[in-house]
């Protein structure tokens, strides 16, 4: 089970300490019984908290990139996406941080240096992809549709940290750049995916 979808049933802080957590624990705790979580650091605020709400839509993220790279590992189509997942619990990590209290653990970073990364695999795609000539329907491979999925879900994320910023909940701009980003590689992937599975694309052809 991915770490930090065990949010809803043990305090978020406890799991970037290897010591705290015991896998023949009980997976069930009952602290939450009452729609309230920990944040790192300890805080507790209820699930509904947009906080809350914006690491819990990059695990779901999360979890669709690893859907995507089954498919894709299937067919030995390149991608980084294996990585992407390390970046994304990076997101969820800092997103799960109260900014008001200092925490001892260490938690990773992101780095100017992952969009880039993004940027060159698209880029790379790109130079054997055919020039869009119109607005493509997400379809034609499950892989190619998997890839759609994911990239709405990395701009439902995106747009609740756009939320938070608003609000004045700290979150770091570097994140929204980065998820950004990824919505766009996650675009060109699905692309690169129909291209290498000899998939036609499905142009929109809006009525008139």
């Amino acid at each position: 089970m991915h770490k930090l979808a065990l949010h809803i049933r043990i305090p978020l802080m406890k799991i970037f300490s290897l010591t705290s957590i015991n896998m023949s624990m009980k997976i069930y705790t009952k602290t939450g019984d009452k729609g309230k979580t920990s944040l790192i650091g300890g805080t507790k605020v209820y699930k509904s908290d947009l906080r809350i709400e914006s690491y819990g839509t990059i695990d779901e993220l999360n979890s669709f990139v690893g859907l995507c790279l089954d498919h894709v590992k299937s067919h030995n189509i390149p991608n980084v996406l294996a990585e992407i997942q390390d970046r994304l619990f990076t997101i969820g990590s800092a997103l799960a941080c109260d900014p008001e209290k200092e925490t001892k653990l260490k938690i990773p970073d992101l780095h100017e240096a992952d969009v880039e990364l993004l940027e060159k695999e698209i880029d790379k795609m790109n130079e054997v992809l055919p020039v869009m000539k119109s607005f493509i329907l997400p379809g034609g491979h499950v892989a190619v549709s998997t890839l759609h999925v994911t990239r709405c879900v990395c701009r439902r994320a995106e747009r609740c940290c756009v939320r938070m910023q608003k609000k004045e909940m700290e979150v770091e701009s570097l994140i929204i750049k980065y998820l950004n980003r990824l919505s766009d590689y996650l675009f060109v992937l699905a692309r690169f995916a129909a291209h290498e599975l000899k998939v036609e694309e499905i142009p929109w052809k809006p009525r008139v």
